[in-house]
């Protein structure tokens, strides 16, 4: 083990060394490519942040306006609490837009009903079995300039009802 954590603190050092030294015999100006890389990285950034922050209101305002439990308890009374516990559709709403907000919700099920609760259980494997779907379309689409989506939205919609379906299915096993 100790080994392993030897090799660890001299692997990012190592990788910048071996980057910068094969720059050099490639005869490739090293400097001028970091900073031009940068650059457009500087410029990404201020492409992606009127998205962000659009995102991360529209989350806010969903969460504090009580429509997520509002939507949350019709959605819980139409599927019945045995098949699909009510608590958990707030959690599956807010996580299709914004991972860090459906975080601090999972937090929040955890405080109530447990974490080896159903409850618990069904939301820690939904959070990792189901994707960021609009924050991650805005932002990949944004940054590659695509403006037809085409089946995205479709497919990703697909796979994520697939994981929460697996993640119920998963915790009625344990």
């Amino acid at each position: 083990m100790q080994f392993l954590l030897y090799i660890s603190r001299f692997m990012i050092p190592f990788l910048i060394l071996y980057i910068v030294g094969y720059g050099l015999l490639a005869k490739v100006p090293v400097y001028d490519s970091f900073v031009r890389g940068a650059k457009e990285g500087l410029e990404t950034v201020v492409r992606l942040v009127p998205t962000l922050i659009g995102l991360m209101v529209a989350t806010g305002v969903l969460r504090a306006s009580g429509f997520l439990d509002f939507v949350g308890s019709l959605i819980g009374s139409f599927l019945g609490g045995d098949l699909f516990p009510a608590p958990l559709v707030p959690l599956t709403i807010l996580r299709m837009f914004s991972s860090s907000a459906a975080t601090g919700l999972l937090l929040d099920l955890f405080k109530e009903h447990g974490p080896d609760s159903r409850i618990g259980m069904i939301a820690s494997l939904m959070m990792c079995c189901t994707e960021t779907i609009f924050y991650t379309m805005s932002v990949y689409f944004m940054t590659a300039q695509i403006k037809k989506t085409r089946h995205t939205l479709l497919g990703a919609l697909i796979a994520s009802f697939a994981g929460i379906a697996v993640s119920v299915a998963l915790a009625g096993m344990m």
